[in-house]
């Protein structure tokens, strides 16, 4: 099957702004690496961490390049995102997501978690568990967490919990009946706004990961795009392919500010 005339027209081997992308290829912003170097830190410390930060800025490259980080020898890694289920169902989903047969009851689905979590440690091995969109998370599903992050008279890390949200995440954190649990997170991270330098970063990053090192977008562009996406990846891919798609239609081997302009603008054109 022959490759789309818009990506041949601008010597590309695939789209440059897909989502289908493996974790050693996963972009980090030099802004960015630092963030994930203390998420590592913590977890080879067996610490806790609150990852909070507006969407789409780049929450979930940051788990995924902490994924790829860390040795699959001494983690076992769980995601889960489905964060609007009462205290039982969301067990139950960790069990699921772990390999356990979830039971009936919320007290029969804890103990096979804690049971799971203790029979790893004794494996050398540390669970990490990833929570995203935590602040979505139900109020007893929060003051449920403290418990697992509390083993052993708060002796034994026998786990990571990695809470990852939205800025308000860190609002009800702080909230009083959540205390316990924020007391115990050492490890509190925020993804701040996008520089221009991080799209500009990204745009060139991901034209070369996908067959070329000519950047076909003039420097006013990039700001505008910048601008108008407000560093956010999905809204960077989506109009830099199209502002792409709308320059090889016109048989233009350059995206000037323009075009972008059409691109931003999706009645133009």
């Amino acid at each position: 099957m022959s490759a789309p005339k818009w990506l041949t027209h601008f010597g590309l081997s695939r789209s440059p702004f897909t989502k289908a992308i493996a974790d050693e290829d996963l972009w980090v912003p030099s802004s960015r690496k630092r963030i994930v170097e203390r998420l590592v830190e913590a977890c080879r410390g067996h610490d806790h961490v609150l990852l909070t930060g507006e969407p789409g800025i780049g929450k979930t490259c940051v788990l995924r390049a902490l994924r790829h980080r860390l040795p699959e020898a001494g983690f076992r890694l769980t995601y889960c995102h489905n964060a609007t289920l009462g205290r039982r169902d969301f067990y139950r989903q960790l069990c699921l997501a772990l390999g356990l047969s979830p039971s009936a009851t919320a007290a029969a689905v804890f103990y096979a978690i804690n049971q799971h979590v203790k029979d790893l440690g004794a494996e050398r091995v540390h669970p990490v568990f990833l929570l995203d969109e935590s602040h979505l998370l139900h109020q007893q599903v929060l003051e449920h967490l403290h418990i697992l992050s509390n083993y052993e008279w708060d002796s034994a890390p026998l786990l990571s919990l990695v809470l990852v949200g939205l800025p308000e995440l860190r609002d009800r954190m702080r909230l009083r009946k959540n205390r316990s649990l924020y007391s115990r997170i050492h490890t509190r991270l925020h993804l701040g706004e996008p520089s221009p330098e991080d799209t500009f970063e990204y745009v060139e990053y991901r034209l070369r990961l996908a067959g070329t090192d000519r950047d076909p977008f003039d420097s006013d562009a990039l700001a505008l795009l910048h601008e108008a996406s407000g560093g956010r990846l999905r809204d960077i891919d989506r109009i830099a392919t199209d502002a792409l798609k709308r320059a090889a239609r016109r048989k233009l081997k350059r995206v000037d500010r323009k075009l972008l302009e059409a691109a931003v603008d999706v009645d133009g054109d």
